[in-house]
């Protein structure tokens, strides 16, 4: 069996097609993903037991159950009932991207809102007592000590999830988006070069991941620039 470096290089090109769709589903997954991820943040931590108890089952069963169920489920299961396709989801609910949207978000939120509370419980209670001491109210406490804290501490376990979310945008194309993955998945059926072809789409995923890593290195770099090394 021969090993085609050029079919590498011929491809690069050809699965960077799919590079807007990756980029589009991580982009607009995480920010629903983190806009919902707060909401579940702030139930997890109430002391309201009926807040909490959704909270912790959405937060166990979507860490417990793999992301390709959890899209297999919204892309294939929830058309079958009829009130579904009545519904006004309906027109989200027949589209694959919106489809591969909703289950990265709800996926990543329940990793994210974990990620958030382990930041907000690390936070020195002492800089809370201070805020105290000072005459802030619970908001200003919150908006200027707890959540600039908790943030500083989140960003590298948040770094990791923004890589994994990378990654997990490659199982859209099980549902037919042509994203890198689906972009390689076609040129393996028409070259019959798996491994050229996915090498390609690796090195691809290298650098993106690279530039993602780097990124959140400058952000926490800047965030704990007042934080003096010993």
């Amino acid at each position: 069996m021969s090993f085609d470096l050029s079919l590498i290089a011929t491809s690069l090109p050809k699965i960077l097609q799919g590079l807007g769709l990756t980029l589009n589903l991580l982009a607009v997954s995480t920010l629903f993903g983190l806009i919902l991820a707060v909401g579940i943040l702030l139930m997890r931590l109430s002391r309201r037991s009926w807040l909490v108890w959704p909270a912790k089952a959405y937060i166990y069963f979507f860490r417990g159950t793999p992301l390709l169920v959890q899209l297999f489920v919204i892309y294939h299961g929830l058309p079958q009932f009829g009130f579904i396709r009545q519904s006004v989801l309906w027109p989200l609910l027949r589209e694959p991207y919106w489809c591969s949207v909703i289950a990265l978000s709800l996926n990543t939120a329940a990793y994210v809102s974990e990620i958030l509370r382990g930041g907000v419980l690390g936070v020195d209670k002492g800089f809370v007592e201070a805020g105290k001491a000072l005459g802030l109210s619970k908001f200003q406490r919150t908006t200027r000590i707890t959540a600039p804290l908790a943030v500083r501490l989140a960003l590298p376990a948040y770094s990791n999830e923004i890589v994994s979310m990378l990654k997990s945008t490659a199982l859209a194309s099980t549902v037919t988006l042509m994203e890198m993955t689906g972009v390689a998945r076609t040129i393996v059926a028409d070259t019959f070069a798996p491994y050229e072809i996915f090498i390609a789409a690796t090195i691809i995923y290298l650098v993106l991941v690279w530039i993602i890593q780097t990124g959140f290195t400058l952000i926490e770099t800047y965030a704990n620039r007042h934080v003096r090394k010993t």
